[in-house]
């Protein structure tokens, strides 16, 4: 009997922030408790509701996004807000998870694990930093391109800029004895804050490089836009590569590095790739399906009737059979299948709160207020309104999931075209993140390197956003006008 081991008791915690929920419940249910507004059903005030406490929660970090959307995925179900088997003018409880979009997303992550694990993405961005890091701007630039190759095949902006450009930007600022402090505008304050202006850039020039992106596109078709991978590109390639020119070098005059020449980075970048020896079997093919996938995403779907989300699978099956990534490799990513649960839910939550009338009542009151403007400058309004409320939301899927449908049915109901509205306030979702250290992708590691003061940040950045919104306002409006949106 002695040798018989016993199992320990499991240890019993609240899965949650008791006050976050707190307050989620709050909101949530004082808002049901309202007499439903004139114009709407008690089912799609409840929807109402039970989005908000959600995204409340999100916001509040109640507990996990994943576990926060299964909550409201039950509490839907129950109260028979979105039933299983949906009727006519209903929305089904699972719709979500059939969305094609949401595998493009999930598929892409599963990609960007293999540009990760067989070292591709490094190689790119050493191979550039050694071609133009003599001079610290040089550096940038090198970045910047490095970012715009990689960017389209992997969807997660803390990947790219924490996983991938981060350690190097580290290693720039540790051999030039750059440290947190005294030291700290040597090197490693500019580049901590430039990496992540070029990432978020690079995150608002294609669908596929960051989460939110197909997001966008999904509720964008609730209001009967199509935005498809190539309309998404074609109208940043643009505004993106002038900001990509533009606005590092902002950051450098705003916030110039003490060291301007860097020779010993171009030198140890270049030693670095020696070290990695010439490209493996795996980074070939793998570097092959990379340029098959941009030409399916691009044209595949007008020439060859491929859609973007069967070209994504084409590409994980590439690497499947090539045993680059293995099935064990698929199923442990947690991250993608995290990501695609939420991303359903959330999905769904929006199409209800559309079919409802929930989102033409919200948006009707919002226009109510910039409807007595022409629809430029109405636009502009809730451009700026949408981006600078960025400031209140850590995470970019919070603050386009709780803003994006409403402001853009407003946009619309202003007068402003159909797709201008769309794609505009799409590429707003994302060029916001590089408001805060904490509005996601990889900020809060970049930041969290201790080479910058929020203050600093935060001062830098909006000085900066100014800047993007001239871009993107004026060579985006008259590339767009080029382009025949409006």
């Amino acid at each position: 009997m002695s040798d018989i081991k016993t199992i320990p008791p499991v240890e019993v915690r609240l899965g949650f922030n008791w006050k976050g929920m707190l307050i989620s419940i709050l909101i949530g249910f004082g808002i049901w408790v309202i007499p439903n507004p004139e114009g709407l059903t008690p089912r799609a005030w409840g929807m109402f509701a039970l989005f908000v406490a959600t995204i409340t929660s999100i916001i509040t970090k109640a507990m996990p996004m994943g576990a926060a959307t299964l909550v409201a995925l039950v509490i839907s179900g129950l109260t028979g807000l979105t039933p299983i088997k949906a009727g006519k003018d209903e929305i089904g409880m699972l719709s979500g998870f059939s969305n094609s979009t949401i595998w493009l997303i999930g598929i892409a992550m599963f990609l960007s694990r293999a540009v990760i694990k067989t070292g591709l993405g490094k190689r790119i961005a050493l191979y550039f930093v050694a071609r133009f890091g003599k001079k610290m701007m040089g550096v940038a630039y090198g970045v910047a391109l490095a970012d715009l190759i990689i960017g389209p095949g992997i969807p997660s902006a803390a990947a790219r800029g924490g996983g991938i450009m981060y350690p190097i930007m580290q290693s720039i600022a540790d051999a030039y004895d750059s440290k947190p402090g005294p030291t700290a505008l040597r090197a490693g304050a500019f580049l901590a804050i430039v990496v992540s202006q070029i990432d978020t850039i690079v995150c608002t020039m294609f669908l596929t490089a960051m989460a939110g992106n197909p997001l966008i596109a999904e509720l964008a078709k609730g209001q009967g836009i199509n935005i498809t991978w190539t309309d998404w590109f074609l109208g940043a390639i643009v505004p993106g590569i002038v900001s990509l020119i533009v606005l590092p070098y902002l950051v450098y005059l705003f916030y110039p590095p003490e060291l301007k020449d860097t020779p010993k980075m171009a030198e140890m970048a270049k030693n670095e790739l020696k070290q990695m020896g010439p490209m493996s079997t795996a980074e070939i093919i793998l570097a092959i399906d990379f340029i098959l996938l941009l030409l399916l995403w691009t044209v595949g779907d007008l020439i060859f009737g491929i859609s973007a989300t069967l070209s994504a699978f084409i590409g994980l099956l590439i690497l499947l059979i090539t045993n680059i990534m293995s099935w064990k490799n698929i199923i442990s990513e947690t991250t993608a299948w995290d990501t695609m649960f939420w991303f359903a839910v959330l999905v769904m939550m929006a199409n209800a709160l559309n079919k409802y009338g929930t989102i033409s009542w919200v948006s009707s009151h919002i226009s109510a207020y910039v409807g007595i403007f022409s629809w430029p400058v109405a636009f502009t309004i809730l451009v700026l309104v949408y981006f600078y409320t960025r400031y209140f939301f850590a995470s970019a899927m919070a603050h386009i999931s709780a803003m994006y449908l409403a402001f853009l049915a407003a946009a619309i109901a202003v007068g402003t075209p159909p797709m201008i509205a769309a794609i505009g306030l799409g590429y707003t979702s994302t060029l916001s993140m590089s408001l805060t250290q904490y509005a996601g992708g990889p900020g809060p590691a970049l930041y969290g390197s201790g080479y910058n003061t929020t203050g600093q940040w935060w001062g830098i950045s909006f000085l900066v956003s100014i800047f993007s919104l001239i871009i993107w306002f004026i060579v985006g409006g008259l590339w767009m006008k080029a382009l025949g949106w409006w």
